[in-house]
């Protein structure tokens, strides 16, 4: 008797189990021949299967093909359906729903805009979605692997097994999609790739998923992160504003060691959110920047070699943990800014490098892909659904993480072809020049999104050439960053205090040069986890002098800075001057805070802080030049420095600086002044209550109409030993 035409060959059931069949979808599941419905399903360990449909009506019985579990027959469907299996064996029964007979849940408009680039919310599309698809709960997969033979999804979900969940590519996109009845959140999974070749890779995690596995485990999970109840609008609405013209001190934070818990454990994010947020709102800080928070396996790492853009990392709870502390600061008015990574990414087996056995997300060419320094692999950011994926990424974190800002780690890198390579080891762009055209193209592109559908966000460099235009608008030409980090200002500015102060003068253009370029581009002063690492010690060891010259230098530096334009930024512990070096394995020292010379110089933080947030003077004009006014720049022989800082429109009272960075105490110097009046001392770095001497103008200042400096008025005060003070003019 012939066999039925719509029986599959041997050849195609042999393919099925061993999961290297071309289209499964073409042929498992639900499928209609003339009258004829048939139904076909893998099913390792069954011996014998039931069709039912999904409201439970018996559709018919299948026959075994394969030991393996592959089974086919004819059922009175009626309809495409999905269909669900009895299934049963010696050791007793249970239930499968077959994946194979939904439909697709993406469509022809996703395939037009993701084969365009232009898709701003492919986080909603690829990854894994929990939803209710054609009458059945369950979870949407989706990822991108065009050169992929085949893609599975395994998980907790199918026992990790890649041939029972083998996906449906999407031709015109690359983008392999399925829907699995019954999975659900929490769960983990990983993808299963048959490369080019036919071999199969290693399991890949997902390059979308939103949570991930705690280290050393690296699968992805299953998780939501668009329903989270935010109850910051007030602090949204405030935001959106000129953030140029607004006080900006940013505490940054490795949040892995800022405090530990018992036994030296991490803090979760509940915990960060009890802890951390009243530290910064008590000690005046307006921003929290975190290392990165993305997944990444290696905690040394400090979060700088991610795998997984889209995850917060585990080491420290849940991604809606991570959503309650961004909403918890912003309830108590502090931003939260992301240290973000599109420059690079590690080559760790389970993550992008060669996601589908090519060069897929970054270049061939090691000449191009390839990063010495961090021995890491270069995005191809001249390739679209490349630049779609960073794309989406910060605007991820904006829009479902309500973040306030992203600082872009290692923009330098991005934007020069020849960096950190000798010559031969670069390929020059189409011009013959060095300058990376798709990845200044990346982030002129980035900045106008961002920019664009988040009003208040701010995005920040960490830039350290002289590329021009980093902070211009894009329309203009420029790359359009909010802000960028002043690398000069942190070099030159400890390059001048690790000296001894009777050699300062020979140095004094040390800190007035940067004067010269301070207007250039919206800059952010950092002293940042980079200076306090590697050798370097912290930023009191590298102060010269003894012990009590140190910290009386470091107030006289902080002063300094936060009387300088441009806006703060601190690495943790620095605030009470820690002596260690900073490391990841362990907690700050926060038992120094027992001693009067750390306790001292957390005081004048929290008043430099504050002070700076209620004197516009000190922060309405800090990217503008009409804010900055010289009054002593040439007095070498004295090592001292003075400025006056203006609000503006005049409608606040000036802000004078001025900094004695010799251990020498000078009464009765001539300050020029901007005008003749009283002038208050608002803040004294050598005050008692900081651990200082106590020496200063406690009662203020009275400026006479006697010109110097070609000011037009002027007044003697006393300038303590290493130190710097603040006076304000009386309107």
């Amino acid at each position: 008797m012939a066999e039925p035409k719509w029986r599959l060959s041997g050849a195609e059931v042999e393919a099925i189990v061993q999961g290297r069949h071309a289209n499964p979808f073409e042929v498992l599941g639900l499928h209609q021949r003339g009258k004829i419905w048939i139904a076909r399903c893998f099913v390792p360990g069954a011996l014998g299967i039931e069709v039912h449909a999904l409201d439970g009506t018996r559709l018919g019985i299948l026959e075994q093909r394969h030991s393996a579990g592959f089974f086919e027959g004819t059922v009175k469907a009626g309809n495409r359906q999905p269909l669900r299996y009895s299934c049963s064996n010696e050791g007793g029964a249970w239930s499968v729903t077959d994946a194979y007979s939904f439909g697709p849940v993406l469509g022809p408009m996703d395939d037009y805009y993701i084969g365009e680039g232009n898709h701003l919310r492919l986080y909603d599309k690829l990854g894994a979605h929990p939803l209710h698809h054609e009458g059945c709960d369950g979870v949407h997969f989706a990822v991108w692997a065009p050169n992929a033979q085949r893609v599975s999804v395994t998980g907790d979900f199918n026992g990790w097994d890649g041939r029972l969940h083998v996906m449906r590519k999407r031709l015109d996109t690359g983008i392999w999609e399925t829907f699995v009845p019954g999975a659900c959140e929490g769960q983990g999974y990983k993808f299963e790739l048959l490369g080019h070749d036919g071999n199969l890779l290693p399991l890949k995690s997902d390059p979308f998923g939103f949570a991930a596995e705690l280290r050393p485990n690296t699968a992805s999970k299953v998780a939501r992160t668009d329903r989270f109840e935010w109850s910051d609008g007030a602090y949204l609405s405030a935001r959106q504003k000129d953030q140029r013209r607004a006080p900006m001190s940013i505490y940054e934070v490795h949040p892995g060691s800022w405090r530990r818990g018992p036994d030296n454990r991490f803090l979760s994010y509940d915990e960060l959110a009890d802890q951390l947020i009243s530290y910064v709102k008590d000690m005046g800080f307006t921003h929290i920047e975190l290392l990165p928070v993305s997944e990444h396996p290696f905690d040394p790492s400090w979060g700088y070699q991610p795998t997984g853009l889209f995850a917060p990392t585990s080491r420290f709870g849940a991604p809606d943990g991570f959503a309650r502390f961004v909403n918890r600061a912003h309830e108590a008015g502090i931003g939260i800014i992301l240290d973000w990574v599109p420059a690079h990414f590690p080559t760790d087996e389970h993550g992008l490098a060669r996601f589908d056995g090519t060069a897929l997300y970054e270049h061939a060419d090691p000449r191009q892909g390839y990063h010495p320094d961090w021995n890491t692999a270069i995005y191809n950011f001249g390739r679209r659904e490349v630049l779609s994926f960073l794309l989406n990424n910060a605007l991820f974190w904006c829009s479902r993480y309500h973040i306030d800002g992203l600082r872009v780690d290692a923009v330098a890198s991005m934007l020069y072809l020849d960096y950190s390579r000798k010559e031969g080891e670069w390929i020059p762009n189409r011009h013959g020049g060095r300058e990376n055209l798709e990845a200044i193209g990346f982030l002129q592109r980035m900045n106008h999104e961002v920019y664009g559908q988040h009003p208040g966000v701010v995005t920040i460099a960490e830039e350290s050439t002289a590329f021009p235009g980093v902070s211009k608008p894009t329309n203009a030409g420029g790359l359009g960053f909010g802000f960028k980090w002043n690398m000069g200002f942190m070099h030159d500015t400890l390059a001048y205090l690790k000296r001894d102060s009777v050699h300062r003068k020979f140095h004094h253009n040390d800190l007035t040069f940067g004067l010269l370029y301070a207007f250039s581009e919206n800059f952010v002063l950092p002293l940042s986890h980079d200076e306090v690492v590697h050798g370097k010690g912290s930023l009191l060891a590298k102060m010269a002098g003894d012990d009590w010259q140190k910290f009386a230098t470091l107030r006289a530096f902080y002063a300094f800075m936060w009387a300088y334009p441009g806006k703060k930024l601190l690495f943790m512990g620095q605030e009470w001057a820690q002596w260690q070096e900073w490391s990841e394995a362990r907690s700050l020292d926060w038992h120094l805070l027992t001693g009067a010379p750390h306790a001292g110089m957390q005081s004048l933080i929290r008043d430099l802080n504050h002070l700076y947030a209620r004197e516009p003077a000190l922060h309405a004009r800090d990217c503008e030049p009409e804010g900055f006014e010289w009054l002593v720049a040439d007095d070498h022989e004295n090592s001292v420095f003075a400025w006056a800082r203006h609000s503006g429109d005049g409608s606040a009272p000036m802000i004078v600086s001025v900094s004695n960075f010799t251990s020498i105490t000078r009464e009765g110097y001539t300050l020029p002044l901007p005008k003749s009046g009283n002038w208050r001392e608002v803040l004294n770095t050598d005050a008692e209550a900081y651990w200082g001497t106590g020496r200063g103008n406690l009662g203020g200042i009275v400026a006479q109409d006697t010109p110097s400096h070609g000011k037009p008025a002027s007044a003697k005060v006393t300038l303590p030993p290493l130190a710097t003070v603040i006076f304000a003019a009386e309107t």
